[in-house]
């Protein structure tokens, strides 16, 4: 049975999971030990597709592309999303074997060598068109970020939780806010799109605490992340936080409670801000303390619609969901730009929008602090997705947006006297910007202004 939230944004999502491994620092406190991946239970679905296949990063992307075509869906552009852990913080032989045998698996072919098997997917029919690799922010060095710059990544997400000293201590979260701070911008002057995991409701935060962090992360220069995933803390089976709460010392928020703080995240998230997630979906056999309502994300939506309050973020304005709840879709588009400081950098948000605020596309550009190079750090075309060379009358992709956004990148680039554009491009997108008079450079995309 075909889930057209699947690919309703474009590209098809292809979870890996990596080996068990326990994390270097310890464990944190909210986080369960069940001989699986560090901070999943062993019946979370994408565990147990894993185990089932012991973990082999080629059977798995098999089995994941299978499964979708079996649903109907497009598998020509994939999303590979590595899950389980601080992948960057294994043997480095273990990354390398690991990613190469996830393209392998995308060309169905096994290649000598991990650019062969790049190269290979530049044209295949499952086309690596993403890559996102989970990471804490304090394994997160320049010497890391130029290892994944080769495994072909364009995302990282960073287990940030909360940015407060006092409360990583109380947790054992093992890195500072200070470990954010730098990783954040090592990743953005590097091109990548920067998405945090943010956990309110943890020992030593409030209510009140929550909402200062969250409005923090967006007003300060410091932070200011493309994506979030909120993942409010419950008591987990096998977490130390299980005996706080046993012994009364730690109570999680009710539903009440998170609905009005999630509405009040909401109210702050600006509109260059995707929010990607609401809840972990933890098994009930698990869970011993916090709301058993993986809905929460609807149900905030629709408490906010009884306000008369909107969410900005960008999935809540996406085509696709327009598309999904049935709203008739106004095809006269105009583009918004946005312009704000981050990370010592300069950051530039193009969207296309129809009059109702629907958006259709959008690219992420940056120049860093004292640089001559403009970097894309994202372009995307929203809407369900469409396989390549074919063409789609009722959505968006393959409509000429792409071009467009890359255009107003090139006139940015000019008026900033900027020397070169640097894409940071999935391998499987390097034709597209070959079409359009880029040239592979290193692990960029290029071309001169």
């Amino acid at each position: 049975m075909r889930k057209p939230t699947k690919t309703i944004s474009g590209v098809t999502p292809v979870a890996v999971v990596i080996a068990p491994r326990k994390c270097k620092h310890g464990t944190c406190l909210y986080c369960p030990s069940l001989n699986v991946p560090q901070s999943y239970t062993p019946r979370s679905p994408a565990i147990m597709r894993a185990r089932a296949l012991n973990y082999d990063p080629y059977t798995q992307v098999r089995a994941r592309i299978n499964a979708f075509r079996a649903m109907k869906h497009p598998t020509d552009k994939i999303e590979l999303i590595i899950m389980g852990g601080t992948f960057l913080s294994y043997p480095v032989e273990y990354q390398y074997n690991f990613i190469k045998a996830c393209f392998d698996a995308l060309n169905e072919k096994k290649s000598k060598n991990l650019e062969e098997a790049k190269k290979l997917n530049e044209k295949t029919k499952h086309r690596c068109i993403a890559l996102c690799i989970e990471t804490r922010p304090d394994v997160c060095s320049p010497e890391d970020i130029s290892r994944i710059l080769e495994f072909g990544c364009t995302r990282v997400e960073l287990g940030v939780q909360a940015i407060d000293d006092k409360i990583y201590k109380l947790v054992k979260r093992g890195h500072t806010v200070k470990d954010v701070i730098e990783a954040t911008r090592r990743l953005k002057d590097a091109g990548f799109k920067v998405g945090y995991h943010i956990m309110p409701g943890l020992p030593g935060s409030s209510f009140k605490k929550d909402i200062e962090m969250f409005r923090k992360i967006f007003s300060s220069q410091d932070f200011r992340p493309d994506q979030l995933k909120i993942y409010p803390c419950q008591v987990i089976r096998g977490a130390e936080l299980e005996i706080l709460y046993e012994k009364g010392k730690y109570h999680p928020y009710t539903n009440e409670e998170l609905i009005k703080l999630l509405i009040e995240f909401k109210k702050i998230v600006p509109r260059y801000c995707r929010i990607m997630r609401v809840m972990r979906e933890i098994p009930p056999e698990y869970l011993v303390a916090g709301t058993t309502r993986i809905d929460l994300r609807k149900v905030v939506a629709e408490e906010m619609e009884k306000q008369g309050l909107k969410c900005n973020c960008i999935r809540c304005r996406e085509i696709g969901f327009a598309l999904l709840k049935g709203k008739k879709i106004d095809k006269m588009l105009r583009l918004n730009k946005i312009e704000y400081r981050a990370s010592k950098g300069r950051e530039f948000f193009l969207e296309v929008v129809n009059k109702d605020d629907i958006i259709f596309g959008l690219v992420r550009l940056r120049v860093p602090d004292k640089s001559n190079v403009l970097l894309v750090r994202e372009l995307h075309v929203y809407g369900p997705a469409v396989e390549i060379g074919k063409k789609s009358k009722e959505v968006a992709q393959h409509k000429g947006i792409g071009k467009w956004l890359m255009s107003e990148a090139e006139k940015i680039a000019h008026d900033m006297k900027c020397k070169k554009i640097k894409v940071i491009s999935g391998v499987g997108v390097r034709e597209y910007y070959k079409s359009l008079g880029y040239k592979l450079e290193d692990s960029y995309m290029t071309k001169e202004v």
